[in-house]
């Protein structure tokens, strides 16, 4: 884990491991009707702790915080990606105006099929390591005390239901066909196998002695679809088209 988290201690400053608290809260909606986006945020805390001073009120060594939402669209509206990253810059440039752009540009990274070529979804925003010390990829102009890291996040968090319930409330009963339906379960399969393939907190759920594999696999949609060559959204012209063009090209929704 030290590779992703710099902030937590060196391997050979506790051989026998160190006692730790994690917490989080995910939410997955994976709407039935095509033109409704599945979204996803997860937001997530992880502290060490040193043995030796467990009475001490100081005895944390190491904290973090992670997180991020993005969402993952069967079909393009344009407005609908806006909203929903103006929504979180909004959030994001009431503590700087530099983690915006950072996590967009960390969403899009992140959330890529490497094997497609493609990314899962619109993105959004993700980060992680968010902790007092010195970060591999952001500013100083971020927040750095643990209260005002949690205050970033608890904005987030609140940030989801107006970046997300609008878009859902419109799209939620239009009309579709089975073809749309079709291609959004072959979408959902893609969304499978990103979390299945690339996701860091899948593969560190699974690892973990006694995980509750039910937990660890709650994002993933009921029903996917694979077709073998399918050529669903190689129509440039197409509405599936329209899709794919932004997930192979990400965007700058604002």
């Amino acid at each position: 884990m030290r590779a992703d988290h710099t902030s937590m201690p060196l391997p050979e400053d506790a051989p026998g491991g160190l006692p730790f608290f994690a917490a989080g809260i995910s939410l997955v909606i994976h709407p039935r009707n095509p033109h409704a986006p599945t979204a996803h945020a997860n937001y997530r805390y992880f502290e060490i702790t040193d043995p030796a001073a467990s009475d001490s009120p100081t005895n944390v060594l190491a904290w973090w915080f992670g997180g991020g939402a993005d969402l993952t669209p069967s079909y393009l509206y344009p407005a609908d990606a806006t909203h929903f990253h103006q929504t979180y810059k909004t959030a994001c440039d009431a503590f700087s105006a530099d983690l915006y752009p950072s996590l967009k540009t960390w969403c899009d990274e992140y959330f890529y099929i490497s094997h497609r070529k493609e990314t899962r979804g619109v993105g959004g925003i993700f980060f992680d390591d968010l902790h007092q010390g010195q970060h591999q990829r952001l500013t100083e102009n971020r927040p750095r005390e643990q209260a005002d890291v949690f205050a970033f996040v608890q904005s987030l968090g609140a940030a989801f239901v107006p970046a997300y319930v609008p878009i859902l409330s419109q799209r939620a009963n239009m009309v579709y066909t089975p073809l749309q339906r079709r291609w959004q379960l072959i979408r959902r399969g893609r969304y499978v196998e990103f979390n299945l393939v690339h996701d860091r907190g899948t593969k560190f759920g699974l690892m973990t002695p006694g995980a509750r594999v039910e937990s660890i696999l709650m994002s993933l949609p009921e029903i996917a679809r694979w077709e073998y060559m399918s050529d669903m959204g190689e129509d440039a012209l197409s509405e599936e088209g329209k899709l794919m063009e932004v997930l192979r090209n990400p965007r700058q929704w604002v």
